[in-house]
């Protein structure tokens, strides 16, 4: 999956691990910093998150919020249709640059990139996260696939060389194979896509996808999974270096077949009969041995390096679809406790908040010593705990999700003292990808988590493809009439419908209806009958948009003068500078240089808040003022970070800060609404 995961360098570090002391399984590492920031804890001395630690709902969406902007920047400022695997960060400018030395966009990115897209383009109602996407996957199926004639033919390409525009595997294991579980995972990434944009070209090649996979089975037993881990493209060919026959990840494949049986697309008939085999391996043998091996693309095939994917991914399937397995909680509750109990590789206990790493064969493990990386891991493991709680009430992986996941947040951004295990390079699949997606799980699984004051639409049973937040008001469509939905809202609301039907309070969620929490703004409600849903309330806030200082990128040090972003804000004088990552901030922000600082504000446009950081050692004083009748005055301790909010309901042109008590302050997140 990434550089310093694959057992090839880790192995040939043996010499050396092999005179250290054994790993403990679990030990506890309680330590003053992660990934370089200092720890808040509360009063029973567990770890509370970062940056806002008296706010789990701001601090999980401030991870994948920054998550995403630095995903989206990379994107569009480098103007790459694809993603090296990994960069490097310069520790003065905090510029990223790709790692030219290994595997270049690995396949699965794709399908982590969809799940994050699936569940941050309603959270948002942005639309540019779907359009980004689909240019990404456009870009594979023009240039990732095998070619016609091979035994698999019209398939994605696990990766490429380095630094390759085109795919055809990396050189490393050898020329023009393809990871079958991989082709799995795309093409259901490629369904779900298809089903929140209508583009039917995604349908298409994830049928072709399944035929392929269905061509391509046989039967498995303990040593030959039903598809190979690794096989030559041209003609199947699993002997050869870097080639396998076992991977315990069939999970790719079943959802694949999954959904297009549910959809009615494609050979049913036969992916009905594949998948049933296949699921019928699973349980015959990794559900009873434990041998979960053969998911990441740096790893050579060996039957002793497990790894966490492919379990929780599992346990994660199972808990969401309890009616495809009729001992889903058992499986589910087994695969978690494997997870933290294995030998395979060590799990620390950081202030209470369990830590996994990734892939270990019990001697030798990846990857680093706590609080340097793995974010991806451990918030794989907290989001099957959150679900787990959700499904079952259990509300000891309640608590263990929220620990976890609250040590994931002190990654969020660009930390200091992040990195990859024996280098400085970032991982693109796991830091921007696979983590915030599976962060996204917890507002699903534990909507009480979600920032309060706000409206979000934060899960559905089915994908959604259109929504619009307006003041006390929110409209979205999903791809099924039949889905069951969660929001919380920053009003009460007093008309729901759905396909213009009136939807009433209901005690269960089993028929058309909806149960509201006064006390939390919890929405629950299931459409049955038709797609659209409006939801129609008193009260609530104006949606607000943000300026981040991350995009449009400038470089580190640079004035902000004239406008930014065009027709939205213009900055006086020469006061505002862009600052690096650093304080309480995991992404650019921005200097103030002067005591006395303003904006203009254009189009008539609310200035409706701002985050502030007091980087300094003395106690700091802002005082915010919009023309001459409105004002807000606030207080910052010592590197204390405070999130403002107006409540102006009038615009002005020129806004302007007056600053005391420390040389400067730093700001993020400028909120506007209309």
């Amino acid at each position: 999956m990434k550089p310093a995961t694959a057992l090839t360098i880790v192995l040939s570090l043996v010499a050396i691990a092999s005179a250290q002391p054994p790993f403990s399984v679990v030990s506890t590492v309680d330590a003053p910093a992660i990934a370089g920031r200092p720890v808040a804890l509360d009063a029973q001395g567990k770890l509370l998150p970062w940056p806002f630690p008296d706010s789990v709902g701001d601090s999980y969406a401030s991870h994948f919020l920054s998550q995403w902007t630095i995903l989206q920047d990379q994107l569009e400022r480098q103007r790459l249709p694809y993603f090296y695997c990994c960069f490097a960060i310069d520790k003065s400018s905090f510029e990223l640059t790709p790692d030219p030395n290994w595997a270049n966009s690995t396949a699965y990115l794709r399908a982590m990139l969809e799940g994050f897209v699936e569940r941050l383009y309603p959270y948002t109602g942005d639309r540019k996260t779907l359009t980004l996407l689909e240019e990404f996957v456009d870009y594979e199926m023009q240039n990732g696939l095998t070619p016609d004639g091979y035994v698999w033919a019209g398939v994605p390409y696990p990766s490429a060389n380095p630094g390759a525009k085109r795919y055809s595997g990396w050189s490393h294991h050898g020329e023009d194979y393809v990871e079958p579980h991989v082709i799995g995972e795309d093409g259901y990434a490629y369904v779900r896509l298809y089903e929140m944009t209508g583009e039917k070209k995604y349908l298409r090649a994830a049928i072709h996808f399944a035929d392929e996979l269905a061509k391509n089975y046989h039967s498995g037993d303990a040593l030959h999974s039903p598809w190979p881990v690794r096989c030559f493209a041209r003609d199947g060919r699993v002997e050869g270096p870097g080639m396998g026959p076992y991977s315990a990840n069939v999970l790719g494949p079943i959802t694949l077949f999954d959904e297009l049986i549910r959809l009615k697309e494609g050979d049913i008939a036969r992916y009905a009969k594949v998948r049933q085999a296949a699921w019928q391996w699973l349980a015959d043998f990794p559900l009873k041995n434990n041998v979960w091996v053969g998911y990441f693309e740096d790893v050579p095939p060996t039957m002793g390096n497990m790894n966490n994917v492919i379990p929780l991914e599992l346990a994660r399937f199972v808990l969401l679809n309890p009616e495809k397995d009729p001992d889903w909680q058992t499986h589910a509750k087994n695969l978690i406790e494997w997870v933290k109990t294995t030998p395979k590789w060590p799990k620390y206990r950081v202030h209470g908040a369990l830590v996994t790493t990734e892939q270990g064969d019990g001697t030798n493990f990846c990857c680093n010593q706590p609080n340097q990386c793995c974010d991806s891991h451990t918030s794989r493991l907290a989001a099957v705990e959150a679900l787990y709680f959700a499904r079952t009430g259990d509300e000891t992986y309640r608590e263990e999700a929220l620990r976890s996941f609250n040590w994931v947040t002190y990654f969020q951004g660009l930390p200091g003292e992040a990195h990859a295990p024996f280098s400085e390079q970032w991982w693109f699949t796991d830091e921007f990808a696979d983590g915030p997606r599976r962060l996204m799980d917890a507002f699903w699984a534990v909507p009480e988590w979600a920032p309060s004051g706000e409206s979000h639409l934060l899960g559905s049973t089915s994908p959604v493809n259109a929504i619009a937040y307006r003041e006390g008001s929110i409209a979205y469509s999903t791809f099924d009439s039949d889905s069951t939905d969660v929001l919380r809202l920053d009003f009460e609301p007093t008309t729901i419908t759905s396909g213009g039907r009136a939807l009433l309070p209901v005690s269960e969620l089993s028929q058309d209806g909806y149960r509201f929490d006064r006390s939390t703004g919890i929405l629950r409600l299931r459409h049955r009958n038709a797609a659209d849903v409006r939801i129609v309330g008193k009260g609530g806030n104006p949606p607000l948009h943000y300026v981040t200082f991350d995009n449009p990128h400038r470089m580190a040090g640079s004035a902000l003068n004239g406008e930014y972003p065009p027709g939205v804000i213009a900055w006086n004088g020469d006061s505002w500078h862009i600052h690096v990552p650093s304080g309480n901030f995991g992404t650019f922000n921005l200097a103030s240089v002067q005591s006395i600082a303003s904006l203009s504000l254009l189009n008539h446009t609310l200035f409706a808040g701002i985050d502030v950081d007091n980087p300094g050692t003395a106690t700091a004083r802002l005082t915010i003022r919009c023309g001459d009748n409105s004002e807000l005055t606030a207080t910052l301790k010592p590197r204390e970070l405070k999130r403002l909010r107006t409540a102006w309901h009038a615009p002005c042109e020129q806004v302007t800060f007056n600053i005391s008590g420390v040389p400067e302050l730093h700001f993020d997140n400028l909120a506007l609404s209309h």
